[in-house]
C-alpha cells in the first residue's frame, strides 16, 4: 500500500477545503438528540432515507420524553421504511430512558458516557462528538473504510486501524472536518462501482491508479 507524503495529505485537504470551506453533516436534526437520533436509524441505512422518516417523526418527538410517549410502535410507524427498523426502535426507546435516568435529558460529551447507551457505537459517538461537541474525530463509516486506504490517506482494513492511521497522519488544522471531506469524496466523487475520476479533485495525487 504506497501513501500519500505529508506534503501531498495537506495538499489534498487544502483544494477540499477550498471547494468546501464549511461540510455539514447531511443528516437532519434540530438539537443534540435528534442527531443521535438520526445517527442510530442511519446505520447500514443512506442519509436521504433517514431524513425522508425523521422530517415527521423530529416534529412530534424531539426530546426523549417525547419519544417514550410515542412508545417503540408509535416510533415504527415512522421509520419503517429504513432497515432493520425493529432493532433501531427498540435502540432509540432505550438510548432514551438511559438520557432520562442517567444524563439528566441530555446528550453527554465524552464518548465513553455515549456509548454506554444503547446502539452507540464508537462511529455514531464519534459523530456525535464532532458534529455537536466540534471535537476532531474521525467516525469511520463504510465509504471512510473503503476509500481512505484506497487512495493513500490512511493504511489499515478496519474502522480502528483506518481510524488511528487518520488521526495520526491529517495535519491538525483540517481534523475536525476531515471526516466530512472524505466522507462526501467516497460518497459522489470515488463511488464503489464507477469512480468518477475525472471530477476528482486529487486525481494527481490519488495512489490508486499510480
Amino acid at each position: 500500500m504506497t501513501l500519500l507524503s505529508k506534503e501531498e495529505m495537506t495538499e489534498a485537504f487544502k483544494r477540499w477545503k477550498k471547494a468546501n470551506p464549511a461540510p455539514v453533516s447531511e443528516l437532519d436534526y434540530v438539537n443534540p438528540f435528534t442527531l443521535l437520533v438520526a445517527v442510530v436509524l442511519s446505520a447500514q441505512a443512506t442519509d436521504k432515507g433517514v431524513n425522508k422518516a425523521t422530517a415527521a417523526l423530529f416534529k412530534v418527538a424531539d426530546t426523549p420524553e417525547k419519544m417514550l410517549a410515542l412508545g417503540e410502535e408509535g416510533l415504527i410507524s415512522y421509520i419503517k421504511t429504513i432497515g432493520l427498523y425493529k432493532n433501531k426502535a427498540k435502540h432509540v426507546m432505550g438510548l432514551s430512558k438511559k438520557l432520562i435516568d442517567d444524563f439528566d435529558s441530555k446528550v453527554p460529551g465524552t464518548r465513553e458516557e455515549l456509548m454506554t447507551l444503547p446502539g452507540v457505537g464508537r462511529k455514531t459517538a464519534n459523530v456525535v462528538l464532532n458534529v455537536i461537541f466540534h471535537e476532531p474525530t474521525m467516525p469511520v463509516d463504510t465509504h471512510l473504510l473503503r476509500v481512505a486506504p484506497k487512495i493513500g490517506l490512511a493504511e489499515g482494513n478496519t474502522p480502528e486501524t483506518v481510524e488511528k492511521s487518520l488521526l495520526e497522519r491529517i495535519p491538525p488544522e483540517f481534523l475536525h472536518d476531515a471526516h466530512h471531506w472524505i466522507l462526501l469524496h467516497g460518497r459522489y466523487v470515488c463511488t464503489a462501482r464507477t469512480p468518477n475520476c475525472e471530477e476528482c479533485l486529487i486525481k494527481d495525487l490519488c495512489k490508486h491508479n499510480s
